[in-house]
């Protein structure tokens, strides 16, 4: 307890540091937004990146001076947000998806409780690294936090989790916070833009290139592209590449986020509806985890349902494969998987979930899942020819709109 409460008071120190004294702030403020009321989501009218960056500042402060408020008064100081660990906090709307209820219950770190004190402490630290951040106007990766002190997070994914909190804290979007992931995601096929350092961006190459890791810095993106197919595999990706798929059914943007999708990946996909308004499609295996992937770009996540309206893209359609195309098609059954009990359990829950009422044909895929009890890959569709995934298969579900 004693290390914690040094860490506590030493992080406190460092914040006052990087503060400079309130007055200065608020001067900062002032000449940012001259006249204008205080918006921390950077909403405000005639907003812009300065705006934004004061109003991230002002956020955090307004955390630091709450604390500061309890020990003045003698009272243990607590940090607060929206708890997204129960479904009971999440809403389905028909254009957001995954929606945080304005009712939600919170999560509360205490510093007075020994169950918290922990994460109230690293939570006050990555706080006081994004306020240098956004204050010099600078950018770290997740990565780079977690190695300034590996022993004091334990783990890469406790760094994420307190990033995702603070955003949902702060009302900020998280890619506004100054802290970077490294992109998972690639792209290729019919596809040119501005990167943020200015350079030339072109996707058609042959391996395609990564999503780059800002994506909401882009700019004078092209295209004409007839459609977009998410892709939820690697493996598969390479090697519709390798097939030509993106000269095979041209003008086409076909990217993967390899497996669960990072935010760079979904942002880059809502970017491309944003901007050219194409259909979108997902080729994903006929198991619950692959529907599962595909449902995170369409409706979104809990864990990140706070910004769903930044993220989701409610016009995904379900491409394949679909485990009615199991039998449709007379995939071999050597090619084929059993379900085991995780993927039973994961497919009994998905139609719990608030979103699949309104997609019946979605519920009934499902139900024909469980009740054939096997699973397959896209790789299976080689077992029928070694081509027939690019030639037949998507061919023609794209021309004869076989999608869901």
């Amino acid at each position: 307890m004693s290390d914690i409460s040094d860490t506590f008071w030493h992080i406190l120190d460092e914040y006052r540091t990087s503060l400079e004294g309130f007055e200065r702030a608020e001067k900062l403020r002032e000449h940012c937004l001259p006249g204008e009321a205080t918006d921390v989501s950077g909403s405000a009218s005639g907003s812009g990146t300065g705006t934004e960056s004061c109003n991230i500042m002002a956020a955090i402060e307004a955390q630091f001076e709450a604390i500061f408020a309890s020990l003045s008064r003698m009272e243990s100081p607590s940090l607060s947000y929206n708890s997204r660990s129960t479904w009971d906090n999440i809403r389905y709307q028909d254009r957001t998806g995954l929606k945080m209820r304005e009712d939600a219950s919170n999560t509360v770190l205490k510093f007075d409780a020994p169950q918290s004190i922990n994460r109230f402490a690293l939570t006050l630290k990555v706080m006081s690294i994004i306020y240098k951040l956004v204050q010099s106007n600078t950018y770290s990766t997740k990565r780079d936090i977690f190695y300034q002190d590996t022993q004091m997070f334990g783990s890469q994914t406790v760094l994420d989790d307190i990033v995702d909190n603070i955003s949902c804290m702060l009302k900020v979007p998280r890619w506004s916070l100054h802290v970077l992931a490294t992109s998972k995601g690639c792209i290729a096929g019919d596809l040119q833009y501005t990167d943020t350092d200015g350079n030339f961006v072109d996707c058609s190459v042959t391996a395609g290139v990564l999503v780059p890791n800002r994506v909401e810095g882009i700019e004078n993106l092209h295209s004409n592209a007839k459609f977009v197919l998410i892709v939820e595999k690697d493996a598969t990706f390479q090697k519709l590449l390798d097939d030509d798929v993106c000269s095979k059914l041209a003008p086409c943007i076909v990217i993967t986020g390899k497996g669960f999708p990072d935010l760079n990946t979904r942002l880059m996909v809502r970017k491309l509806w944003d901007t050219f308004h194409p259909p979108i499609m997902a080729l994903v295996d006929a198991d619950p985890h692959g529907m599962e992937i595909m449902s995170i770009y369409k409706f979104g996540s809990r864990s990140l349902s706070f910004e769903a309206h930044n993220l989701t893209v409610p016009t995904v359609n379900w491409l394949g494969i679909l485990p009615s195309d199991i039998q449709r098609l007379h995939i071999p059954k050597e090619v084929l998987i059993p379900l085991n009990q995780r993927d039973k359990a994961k497919a009994k829950e998905l139609l719990t979930r608030p979103y699949i009422h309104t997609l019946p044909v979605w519920g009934h895929e499902l139900g024909v899942m469980l009740r054939k009890g096997v699973k397959a890959e896209i790789q299976s569709l080689s077992a029928i020819s070694p081509r027939y995934l690019v030639d037949v298969y998507l061919s023609n579900k794209i021309r004869f709109g076989g999608w869901i």
